[in-house]
């Protein structure tokens, strides 16, 4: 990244179905700077994760005195376990000049634009912090896209729905918001917004 470029930390949320993680996955690849976040998690690791490449694995314990001392920048509790972001985990990438992405639901989203809010204006969190909202043409679409999926049952598509239509009422709440009608046509679009962000200051 050249020096007058300004690293990001995006936060990109959307409903299941929607195309974020490809979208992520894409940004990753276009963008040679660009790191996706990795989070803290109490859970077992599963199959060949490894500590410190797909999670940091911490104890309850751990978890809850770093909660205390105040280091997640979020953090929520997830099917019994707990999910969270360190502040030194984004302090630490954005000082390497790098983008760090966060694929997060709009709770996480939330507490990362609250916590931003209560930071001095010249934190560099702060100041690096841009939100995405990628949005699916229509509910129809999107029902269409999770039935094509041909993955989960009927009962699953319907508890997805009810979600998705809950997390669209949080769209006005990010500075973008996106619609994934064209794959091709979105991912340009959000190569535009980091390109103009990078030289917002």
């Amino acid at each position: 990244m050249s020096s007058n470029c300004k690293p990001l930390l995006l936060v990109i949320s959307a409903p299941s179905g929607a195309g974020k993680s490809s979208l992520c996955n894409r940004l990753i690849r276009n963008f040679p700077q660009m790191i996706y976040s990795i989070s803290c998690t109490t859970r077992a690791p599963r199959g060949n994760e490894q500590n410190g490449v797909h999670y940091h694995f911490l104890s309850e314990k751990e978890f809850c005195a770093r909660i205390a001392a105040g280091e997640f920048l979020e953090h929520a509790l997830v099917h019994g376990n707990r999910y969270g972001t360190l502040k030194q985990t984004v302090y630490d990438a954005l000082a390497q000049g790098r983008d760090i992405i966060m694929d997060i639901d709009v709770q996480g989203a939330q507490q990362i634009r609250g916590a931003c809010s209560a930071m001095p204006d010249d934190d560099v969190i702060r100041q690096s912090f841009v939100d995405i909202f990628i949005a699916p043409p229509s509910m129809e679409e999107l029902h269409r896209r999770l039935c094509g999926r041909a993955t989960d049952s009927e009962a699953v598509i319907a508890k997805r729905m009810r979600a998705a239509a809950e997390e669209m009422k949080h769209q006005p709440d990010y500075r973008y918001t996106v619609i994934n009608d064209d794959f091709e046509k979105t991912a340009e679009e959000l190569e535009k917004i980091i390109a103009r962000e990078h030289h917002n200051r």
